[in-house]
């Protein structure tokens, strides 16, 4: 692939085609195959909050609000990074931003390397905008086309793409490893990042796409300045199984081999949620395999300020709006029970909830404390 960062000129019909052929694929590939976590696990199972039997609370009163990087959210969730740059994902990413708009919720884009390449994949992730005048999004490229060169302008140009209130950097080696077209090649991205931070007005997020953040990566990102860090943990949909099956339909047997190997690569994302929240005092985004409102809850219990998911958005906007309208109401209906039941009128109380650690997740976080003794 061409250097995104030095190239301002219109792409050629075949590089265009050859982007919305791997942009579809992102899309059709997880709506159609397994491609969720095999053994590997988010381990919210393993987070058992205490049934409050006397709440002392009404349901109706029960306060979502929140605020975060200084917007004020009607909900601590947003509609987490996905595609663009294909005609299914302007639809998608309309509904998408339809939905961020009616609901007070926040939306991220996805990677939007094609909007550089092309003029005409552009309006894929503008749309958004459009739609939600009002709304939080986060406009999106991979630390990896950081490294590679792309420029402050190219940055300037993704963030007025979509009149963007952050930035978001994604990390994604394990993607890169397996990706037939892949760049794996890391070297001085925090660097670049650090810059990046010194050099535009909207706030950074930094995040995973699905393997995790550690503690030592957290650190590292917020002693240069990131704003919040999105922790993307493992258990929910696997890139590398997208991946390794792009890689079959390529007959590129290292790239599958290495693909289904690291299937479930990644630190689960609750023990993620739990390490990084105690190592640094920038907000967490929760994400990685969340699939209802409880799991939300104990995401804010556990540490997060915020919540975000992909694909069970992705798979109810590429159903119809009123598939994304029922499930977005469900989740908050999901995050509102969750409270009611633990008796938290608001999410400060909400996260003030006690809570048991158990099997798993305890184990893998007794190990780890015990492992920084040694």
């Amino acid at each position: 692939m061409n250097n995104p960062g030095i190239k301002d000129e219109i792409s050629s019909d075949e590089q265009i085609e050859q982007i919305r052929k791997r942009k579809q694929e992102g899309i059709d590939i997880p709506l159609k195959e397994q491609v969720q976590g095999k053994e590997n696990s988010t381990l919210f199972e393993d987070v058992l909050l205490m049934h409050n039997a006397l709440p002392e609370i009404d349901y109706d009163k029960i306060d979502l609000t929140t605020t975060f990087l200084n917007k004020k959210f009607s909900a601590p969730l947003i509609i987490d990074s996905m595609t663009g740059g294909t005609d299914e994902a302007f639809v998608i990413n309309k509904r998408l931003g339809e939905i961020a708009e009616n609901y007070g919720l926040g939306m991220g884009l996805g990677s939007q390397r094609a909007g550089l390449r092309s003029d005409k994949l552009v309006e894929s992730y503008s749309i958004a905008r459009k739609v939600a005048p009002t709304a939080f999004l986060i406009a999106n490229i991979g630390g990896a086309q950081l490294a590679e060169g792309l420029s402050k302008n190219d940055v300037i140009r993704i963030i007025k793409m979509v009149d963007a209130n952050a930035l978001a950097i994604h990390l994604n080696p394990l993607q890169e490893l397996i990706q037939p077209e892949g760049e794996p090649r890391f070297s001085g991205i925090l660097k670049k990042i650090s810059e990046i931070i010194g050099e535009i007005e909207v706030p950074v997020i930094v995040k995973e796409v699905g393997s995790g953040i550690s503690p030592q990566v957290a650190i590292k990102l917020q002693q240069v300045g990131t704003s919040s860090i999105n922790i993307a943990g493992a258990g929910g949909t696997s890139w590398a199984g997208i991946e390794k099956i792009r890689a079959d339909n390529m007959n590129h047997h290292i790239k599958s081999n290495l693909g289904a190997l690291f299937w479930d690569w990644g630190i689960p994302t609750a023990l993620s949620i739990i390490l990084v929240s105690s190592a640094i005092s920038i907000p967490i985004i929760s994400s990685g395999g969340l699939r209802n409102g409880l799991e939300v809850a104990k995401s804010l219990i556990l540490g997060a300020q915020m919540c975000a998911m992909a694909y069970p958005f992705l798979r109810k906007a590429s159903e119809s709006e009123s598939s994304l309208d029922d499930f977005t109401q469900l989740v908050l209906a999901q995050i509102k029970s969750t409270m009611f039941l633990v008796g938290a009128s608001n999410l400060d109380a909400l996260r003030n909830t006690r809570y048991i650690l158990k099997d798993k997740l305890a184990t893998m976080l007794n190990s780890y404390e015990l492992s920084k003794r040694n």
